[in-house]
C-alpha cells in the first residue's frame, strides 16, 4: 500500500504562493517552493496578538524572499513578526531565519543542538572537503567519480542559509510557549535532526510536526562523516514510539511536506514497521558481505542518482549501524579501506 494512503486529509486545496489557508482560528498554512526534488515546504503563521509568530522560514533564495514580501503586504496585513521559531536545522526550515529576525529585530527560537549544529555546518562554506569525509565515503564503496562529486558539493549547506544570528532563544523538550492566547508544548524528536522541535497545542489538538511526522514520505535518517558510528535510526524509532504514546489519535498534524492529516498513530506505526522491515531485508542481503552502497536496492523504491547518493549512503549506514548495535550485524575493513557488513551468526 502506498505510504499514507490510510490517513485522513481534511483539506482539499493547498495555499498558492503568497497566500494562506486557515487550518484553525489564528493558525495559518503557508506553502513555499523548493528548488529540489522535494519541491515544496509548509510553513505556519500563528496569530500573536498585535503580530505574528512564524514557524519555519523556507530556504534562502530570491523566490522565497519574494513570496514573504507578498505575504507581508497581503495576508499578514502589515503586522510585524514577533518571533521566529524553527523546528530544526535543515536549510528548507531555517534558510531565511536570519533574514526575518534581522528585518523585524526579533529573536530566533530553536533547540540548542540544532542551532549550534547549523552554525557549524554553515562555517564549512568555502572550505575543502576534509579527509575524514573522503575516507567515510570511500569506505562505503564510492568510486572515484563520486568521491570527486562529494568534494565538489562539500560546503553547499551554507548556500541555502541566510547569515545566522549570533544569539538565539533556546527551546527545550516539555516547555510551554504561549502564543496568541494558546499554549504550545515543545515535543523533541531525534534521528532526522539532532534535536527536532514539534509544537503541540492541546486546546486545538494540533501538532506542528516539522519533518518528525510526514504523511507520504519518510524523513531521511542518516549517519554523517562527523560521527560515523552514530545510531540515529535508534533515536528515530524511539521518537516514533514516544510520539505514539503522547499524542491523541485524533490530533491534526501539520507537517512540513505534503498535506495536514489525521491519524498520526497509524502513520507512526507505518514508519516504524517500514524501518524494521528494511532492517530485516538487510539481514537477508548481508548473508554474504556487502558494502553500504550495495544496500540501496532493498532500502529505496526511487532511483538513486548523484543528487541523492549521499543521503542514500547515510541512511544505509544508519540501518547497518542500528543492526550492529542490536548484535545482528558485523563489519570489517579490508586492505583498501572498504567496510564490509555481514549478518551476525
Amino acid at each position: 500500500m502506498r505510504p499514507g494512503r490510510n490517513l485522513d486529509y481534511p483539506f482539499e486545496t493547498r495555499p498558492e504562493l503568497g497566500q494562506i489557508i486557515d487550518v484553525a482560528p489564528g493558525i495559518h498554512w503557508i506553502r513555499m517552493r523548493l528548488p529540489m526534488q522535494l519541491n515544496h515546504i509548509n510553513l505556519w503563521l500563528l496569530d500573536d496578538e498585535d503580530g505574528w509568530t512564524v514557524v519555519d522560514t523556507g530556504i534562502r533564495d530570491e523566490p522565497t524572499r519574494n513570496a514573504w514580501e507578498q505575504l507581508f503586504d497581503g495576508p499578514m496585513k502589515g503586522r510585524p513578526i514577533k518571533r521566529v521559531i524553527v523546528t530544526h536545522m535543515h536549510p528548507d526550515h531555517i534558510g531565511l531565519a536570519g533574514w526575518l529576525v534581522r528585518r523585524f529585530d526579533v529573536a530566533l527560537w530553536m533547540t540548542r543542538t540544532d542551532y549550534l549544529m547549523c552554525r557549524n555546518l554553515v562555517s564549512d562554506t568555502g572550505h575543502e572537503a576534509p579527509p575524514e569525509g573522503v575516507r567515510f565515503y570511500r569506505s562505503a564503496g564510492y568510486p572515484e567519480n563520486l568521491v570527486e562529486e562529494y568534494r565538489t558539493r562539500f560546503g553547499r549547506f551554507g548556500h541555502g542559509v541566510y547569515r545566522m544570528p549570533n544569539s538565539f532563544r533556546r527551546i527545550v523538550d516539555g516547555e510551554t510557549i504561549p502564543i496568541g492566547g494558546r499554549n504550545w508544548k515543545v515535543i523533541v524528536g531525534r534521528g532526522h535532526a539532532p534535536e527536532h522541535a514539534c509544537l503541540y497545542c492541546a486546546e486545538e489538538n494540533i501538532l506542528i510536526s516539522g519533518d518528525q511526522i510526514l504523511p507520504r514520505i519518510s524523513s531521511n535518517v542518516s549517519v554523517h562523516p562527523t560521527e560515523p558510528d552514530a545510531n540515529p535510526l535508534k533515536d528515530w524509532l524511539d521518537s516514533c514510539h514516544m510520539l505514539k504514546r503522547v499524542l491523541p489519535q485524533d490530533v491534526l498534524v501539520l507537517p512540513s511536506h505534503n498535506e495536514p492529516f489525521y491519524r498520526a498513530d497509524l502513520r507512526l506505526q507505518e514508519l516504524i514497521d517500514d524501518h524494521e522491515s528494511n532492517m530485516g531485508k538487510l539481514i537477508t542481503l548481508c548473508a554474504e558481505p556487502k558494502r553500504a552502497v550495495d544496500c540501496f536496492p532493498v532500502l529505496f523504491r526511487s532511483r538513486i542518482t548523484s543528487g541523492n547518493y549521499m543521503a542514500a549512503t547515510g541512511e544505509s549506514i544508519a540501518h547497518l549501524n542500528c543492526l550492529m548495535a542490536r548484535g545482528q550485524m558485523t563489519r570489517r575493513t579490508d586492505s583498501d579501506g572498504i567496510i564490509w557488513y555481514e549478518t551476525a551468526e
